[in-house]
């Protein structure tokens, strides 16, 4: 059971700069790295299984996030739903509830709020 799920390696199609404020929803395929302020809903493309959102100390999305794979090393006031794969790193903090399937947390990353494993 240990081990049987590979860590995701986070690809990116789209950035966003450390410079860059967007307000509204985000719909995404492939890879999302965020340097800069989101605010609004971030979820993947239905058909996207493989989809990834990264998030660098940097950033911040303020809205729900819905992407089967998410790494965080940022701030998120939202709720968070990976369904296949989540990773809170170090300057992780998320004020929100959060869903995974696989969790990945490191020593310092925060949640305020709830965490719940999706049954699959």
């Amino acid at each position: 059971m240990w081990g049987s799920r590979k860590k995701q390696v986070a690809r990116i199609d789209t950035l966003i700069g450390q410079q860059t404020e967007i307000k509204g929803d985000i719909i995404f395929s492939g890879g999302l790295h965020i340097d800069g302020k989101v605010e609004g809903n971030i979820s993947a493309r239905q058909e996207e299984s493989e989809a990834v959102l990264t998030l660098s100390e940097q950033g911040s999305i303020k809205g729900d996030v819905r992407v089967p794979n998410i790494i965080l090393n940022g701030t998120v006031e939202g709720n968070v739903q990976a369904e296949a794969y989540l990773e809170l790193a170090i300057h992780a903090r998320v004020t929100g509830n959060v869903s995974y399937d696989v969790i990945e947390m490191a020593k310092g990353a925060e949640v305020n709020g709830s965490l719940e494993h999706a049954a699959d």
